[in-house]
């Protein structure tokens, strides 16, 4: 089927490639569909629900029939569209959905049954008996859903991440993005230029069209010459630009290496990128629409722009008789190509009663294709004209319902196009993306001249916004044929009459579906499943439209459209998430200590992303128990050091950052002083306690937030949220800057006099008294400390920048160890701060209110909050509540596990008498007994019940004591010196 003389590949490099196992071959430059046509083969795959043979439909991304798989075990990638992938020497594709084989699919059977499987069918099908679903509907329907499939195995292939910025981005290659692209490079600005074929030139390279007096193809050459040139220009073949969103951030998806065989070891498959662009120009052209009638999916049935494009760009003709049916001009231009290559005109059938006539071939003006014939592939069409039926013999039908403009980005944020009569089609709406304006087909524009024209308007504009002076644009010389249609939609008639090709969505769905009053076209989507395949309707959306349009008496503008949402194209899912997967979709943050930390045998767990210490074995020890209770020791009676820069630290600085804070925080920080600290409580908006912490002051209009471990993230997002969506004008500025900072805490007795030691000064209670903060100075290195306590101890956290950490963590060990303390875990930390009452997350978790935890007092009456209001609604202070309590073992069962729940002594166990639940349990070597955390109903009156602890899960019963949360040093005296 190869066209001597024609096509932009090249001859002299053949490419061996296999389709389901049989050899065949190809040339550079071809895709596997073209390949596969030039091979004669036209079936290339089955519909998902009928399983009816399917041939090539289109030349572009918008491909809904040949899908096939590619690759093997990690690498196997289902879905893949044979009108986009290159071949490559040993590529090896199969086809998909069918069984056995595609020649010989048993699952074609579907097909007989299509008179019980219409629009909805499911729903009402599936409904009864009821008990049949969990064991007959659901598992047969899990087995039968799906279009292609995965290995199962681990993916090996790479995916990247990168990101992009730039003046002016143009989305196309075709003659409104080439302009554009050039007009914007000329005069300096700094241009992207993406587009999502292997080569650029848009239709140009489909068409005989001139540019310029040359050869269109040859215009693309020389304006690519100019453009790779210029050192302010990127051009991005094989790359899909597929979201649009704020801010003029737009998402793309770039085939790296699809195109090549033999891959090198770590190279990488795809890249996603985010793009920033201060103006963006869309000249994404259009997509060509069929018209519906009887039996119109056959192999060997195609878009007429796509018999062109293989013509004239691949040198295939997609058949040796072609018939040619639609209700415009390009119609003829397809039968004046053909028989320019020499190609046989079966026949051209022109809907249009006005249709122009021709001395090379035969027009049947005023007609209508209304059914074909032929199973694997076409075989002869038949038409309807006023004279009667007519059959004609033909193995490739050409056709043509006009253009779908390519709005699809203009509408990613909520816009909605707007309908052109005169085009028969959706434009884009003025402003639908800000910074953005369309170009080109994709903005109704159809001649080639008018591409060039608009093309050269959007880039002066976007550089008239940009402040640049562009240079001279002169505008190519080119056709600028008028573009008329006489709308058809779909062919009356009996039989079926496809519009989603890949979903077997019929003319008769879609009515069907209005006819049970789903008439809404989202209603109308989901019902019939019209635009779900993995083209998104971009073939079949309107003309479903018109139908639901004309079978509810609505014009197409009011019936609407469906929601176009990114991504534009498939898009795998590791392309999207590239570098989050293995380590980095969990990636391992160290401290500055961990080195020396793993030295000492410290077991290291994760808190949060991070890995902090355990507990630090010692010779002779045996279990983690006996560390830990050594370490808790050397903290109450001399001093231990422990890392907490893992602590979330967000440093906020502005003239309104007190008032902030005491907008996020229960309680006041506006009235802290400089120099000092305070403890702060964050509620959600639901009134229940989000997260706790300390914040310093550490100048007139700059404070230091600090959050726990595990929700630093979580706050930066909550004040981001307050900042922008509830309070902007707010003078501040905040940021994180938690790695920036290595944080220590040194707690204990001797706490002052290691510090004194290694920052060569004295810290006097009068000068540093508790919750006192400031910059001190460790040698020439300026640090900050802060005289707070998580242990119940007298206690201080020193925080110097980061790259001094491992030092300073080196020097306060020796200082420790030198009077006969050390470095304590994390196990040694929650053993401390049970006894001392002190929450963290396991206490607050989020179900939880300052009334639950005995911080009602914190809620200020002076100010409003985030959550205030909300945590004052009577279900959330009502004494019935669960509230914080300490319990302690006094029965002959001195075991508390966390998780357990309580009952009253006397009630049974079960679930209806549930009292509340422990959240934290330890061993407190300090007071010789098990401790516990939890809440109780109305737990602050019920200090000295006896209650009982149930674990049914691990069959454990214990009578516990109910006692105030504070265990140790209840006056704080320790802490406070």
């Amino acid at each position: 089927m190869r066209v001597a003389g024609k096509g932009l590949i090249d001859r002299d490099k053949p490419v061996p490639f296999t389709f389901d196992g049989r050899a065949y071959s190809g040339f550079e430059g071809d895709t596997l569909a073209s390949a596969l046509l030039a091979n004669s083969v036209r079936l290339m795959g089955r519909s998902f629900k009928y399983h009816r043979p399917r041939g090539v439909l289109t030349a572009g991304s918008e491909e809904p029939n040949a899908l096939v798989t590619l690759g093997d075990g990690g690498a196997q990638e289902p879905n893949i569209r044979a009108t986009v992938q290159e071949i490559y020497p040993g590529l090896a594709a199969r086809s998909q959905n069918r069984w056995p084989s595609l020649d010989l699919d048993l699952m074609a059977v579907n097909d007989l049954a299509a008179p019980f499987l219409g629009a909805g069918f499911y729903y009402k099908t599936f409904m009864w008996p009821r008990r049949f679903w969990e064991k007959l509907y659901e598992p047969v329907i899990r087995r039968a859903a799906g279009l292609g499939a995965l290995s199962g195995a681990a993916n090996t292939d790479r995916y990247e991440k990168a990101y992009a910025f730039c003046d002016l981005l143009v989305i196309g290659a075709g003659p409104a993005g080439l302009m554009a692209a050039l007009v914007a490079g000329r005069a300096g600005a700094d241009v992207i230029l993406a587009d999502e074929d292997a080569r650029m030139g848009g239709r140009l390279l489909a068409e005989t069209l001139a540019v310029d007096g040359q050869p269109g193809a040859l215009w693309v050459d020389s304006a690519l010459e100019e453009l790779r040139a210029l050192p302010n220009v990127r051009l991005m073949t094989r790359t899909t630009v597929t979201g649009a969103y704020d801010q003029g951030t737009f998402s793309a998806l770039e085939r790296v290496s699809h195109h090549i065989g033999q891959r090198p070891s770590g190279a990488v498959l795809e890249t996603f990128w985010r793009i920033v662009a201060k103006r963006t120009v869309l000249a994404a052209g259009a997509l060509e629409r069929p018209i519906a009638f009887r039996n119109n999916d056959r192999p060997g049935i195609m878009m007429a722009g796509a018999v062109r494009a293989y013509l004239n760009r691949w040198g295939v003709a997609a058949g040796k008789r072609v018939a040619i049916f639609g209700n415009n001009d390009g119609i003829h231009r397809t039968a004046r190509d053909l028989l320019q290559a020499g190609a046989h005109v079966a026949a051209v059938i022109d809907s249009r009663h006005d249709a122009p006539l021709s001395d090379d071939y035969k027009v049947y003006r005023g007609a209508q294709v209304c059914d074909t014939s032929g199973r694997k592939g076409l075989e002869a069409v038949t038409l309807r004209r006023a004279s009667g039926m007519d059959r004609i013999q033909a193995d490739c039908l050409a056709v043509t319902g006009g253009w779908n403009t390519s709005v699809h980005l203009t509408c990613h944020m909520n816009a909605r196009p707007d309908w052109r009569r005169d085009i028969a089609g959706f434009v884009p709406a003025p402003d639908a993306v800000p910074g953005l304006r369309a170009a080109g087909a994709c903005n109704g524009a159809f001649s080639t001249a008018a591409c060039l024209r608009e093309g050269v308007e959007a880039a002066l504009a976007a550089l008239g916004d940009l402040g640049i002076k562009p240079a001279d644009a002169p505008i190519p010389a080119a056709e600028d044929d008028a573009y008329t249609l006489s709308p058809l939609w779909a062919v009356p008639g009996r039989g079926r009459a496809w519009l989603d090709f890949q979903n077997d969505v019929t003319v008769k769905d879609v009515k069907q579906a209005a006819t049970e009053n789903f008439r809404s076209v989202e209603h109308m989507k989901r019902y019939t499943t019209q635009g779900m395949a993995t083209d998104q309707g971009k073939s079949s959306n309107v003309a479903a439209l018109a139908v639901l349009a004309d079978a509810t008496g609505r014009a197409i503008p009011e019936t609407g459209t469906t929601t176009f949402r990114p991504p534009y194209t498939p898009t795998a899912i590791a392309a999207l998430g590239a570098g989050g997967e293995g380590m980095g979709f969990a990636p391992q943050r160290f401290t500055t200590s961990h080195q020396a930390l793993t030295a000492r045998n410290a077991p290291m767990v994760e808190a949060g992303l991070w890995y902090r210490p355990s507990y630090f074995p010692q010779p002779g020890e045996t279990t983690w128990r006996q560390s830990c209770d050594r370490e808790v020791r050397m903290v109450r009676e001399a001093v231990g050091v422990c890392d907490v820069s893992t602590l979330g630290k967000i440093d906020i600085q502005g003239p309104d950052a007190g008032a902030f804070l005491d907008f996020v925080y229960t309680n006041m920080f506006s009235t802290l002083k400089p120099g000092c600290v305070r403890y702060g409580l964050m509620l959600r908006e639901d009134g229940h306690v989000m997260d706790d912490g300390t914040t310093a002051r550490l100048g007139e209009h700059h404070y230091l937030m600090t959050t726990t471990t595990a929700a630093a993230g979580e706050v930066m997002r909550h004040l981001d949220f307050v900042h922008q969506g509830l309070w902007p004008d707010l003078d501040l500025r905040f940021t994180s800057v938690t790695e920036h900072w290595a944080q220590f805490a040194v707690a204990g007795p001797k706490s002052r006099a290691i510090l004194e030691a290694v920052l060569g000064q004295t810290l006097a209670d009068e000068n540093w008294p508790f919750m006192a903060c400031g910059s001190v100075r460790i040698g020439d290195v300026e640090g900050r400390l802060f005289r707070i306590s998580f242990s119940g101890e007298q206690a201080y956290e020193i925080a110097v920048p980061a790259r001094f950490g491992a030092s300073l963590f080196d020097a306060l060990t020796k200082a420790a160890e030198a009077e006969g303390g050390g470095l304590y875990g994390m196990e040694a930390l929650n053993v401390l701060r049970i006894e001392k009452g002190f929450i963290t997350h396991a206490e607050i978790h989020g179900r939880v209110t300052a009334f639950d935890v005995g911080m009602w007092r914190m809620v200020s009456a002076k100010k409003d909050c985030i959550g205030k209001t909300m945590s004052q609604r009577p279900g959330l202070c009502d004494d019935s509540r669960e509230q914080l309590v300490g319990v302690k073992p006094v029965g002959e069962s001195r075991e508390l596990l966390a998780g357990a729940h309580l009952y009253r002594e006397e009630d049974q166990p079960v679930r209806q008498n549930d009292q509340g639940y422990l959240t934290s349990v330890c061993f407190s070597p300090t007071l010789g007994t098990m401790l516990g955390l939890g809440f109780l109903k109305n737990g602050r009156e019920r200090h000295g019940e006896v209650v009982r602890m149930m674990d049914h899960l691990r069959g454990v019963e214990t009578l516990c004591e109910v006692v105030d949360p504070v265990f140790f040093d209840p006056d704080g005296g320790r802490m406070r010196g």
